[in-house]
């Protein structure tokens, strides 16, 4: 039998139940798409209950709608431990991650092992930020591969350098990461606009004001895209005051894209 990982989050943040999951997810990306300039190389997208963040979420998975289905995608995904610490990113030994849509084959990833991308499976077990990204993934992308990192402490431009030995002509990059915790609605937008700001620009140096429990994805992304000249793209935010009303306490919610 093949090795599998359970979902850990189903029912808490996204349904459940198979039917209600779909419906859902097509209603947040039932939205028009951002027309870019380009070749699709990236997106950054939250990782919250769908309740809050999946309208941001769904604005940039849309764009994925946009590639050529014939083709067999590798989908480079890249979330923070919000559950273990440790050191480098994570690679899964998992062949399969499920969902209530179903299986996602992930791919064999021992020969990235290095001292960066590291085997350490307890970073995959609970972990949501990964998780919550799948079920947009199978209903934009039809034939897909995964390869998931979770990722712990490490520098952002070295992990840079492990992310570019991952690229492909059919490969995309997905790093999950919310914004600005916890502040009043007015404050939070205001932090959040250095991200909005600097993420778009690949104005690295900027993000050191920008709160992100991601951000160190964030920025091994950013280096790579400065690198190899690819364009970033503002494509939605919002908070969690914006959705349910409630401003005292909010999380800030941004989605971004990169073309070659």
């Amino acid at each position: 039998m093949m090795s599998e990982r359970e979902p850990a989050v189903a029912g808490t943040f996204y349904p459940g139940n198979e039917k209600e999951l779909e419906k859902m997810v097509e209603k947040f990306l039932d939205t028009e798409s951002t027309k870019l300039d380009g070749e699709l190389k990236g997106i950054i997208v939250p990782h919250a209950g769908y309740t809050y963040s999946g309208i941001v979420a769904g604005k940039a998975f849309s764009l994925l709608r946009e590639l050529d289905q014939s083709r067999k995608w590798r989908v480079v995904l890249l979330g923070p431990s919000h559950t273990v610490g440790f050191n480098g990113a994570s690679i899964s030994k998992e062949e399969k991650w499920l969902t209530p849509l179903g299986e996602v084959r992930v791919e064999d990833c021992s020969k990235y092992l290095s001292e960066i991308i590291v085997d350490f499976p307890a970073s995959h077990l609970q972990e949501h930020s990964l998780e919550v990204q799948l079920p947009f993934l199978q209903k934009t992308l039809e034939n897909f591969v995964l390869l998931p990192l979770a990722i712990g402490q490490v520098e952002p431009k070295e992990l840079a350098l492990e992310l570019e030995k991952m690229l492909g002509e059919n490969t995309l990059i997905v790093v999950s990461s919310d914004l600005s915790h916890y502040y009043p609605d007015k404050t939070a937008k205001e932090i959040d606009a250095v991200c909005n700001e600097g993420i778009p620009s690949l104005d690295v140096d900027s993000l050191v004001d920008c709160e992100a429990c991601g951000k160190i994805g964030i920025l091994s992304l950013m280096h790579l895209a400065k690198k190899l000249g690819w364009k970033g793209h503002f494509i939605d935010y919002k908070t969690s005051g914006d959705i349910s009303g409630n401003k005292s306490q909010v999380v800030g919610y941004g989605a971004y894209a990169f073309t070659k």
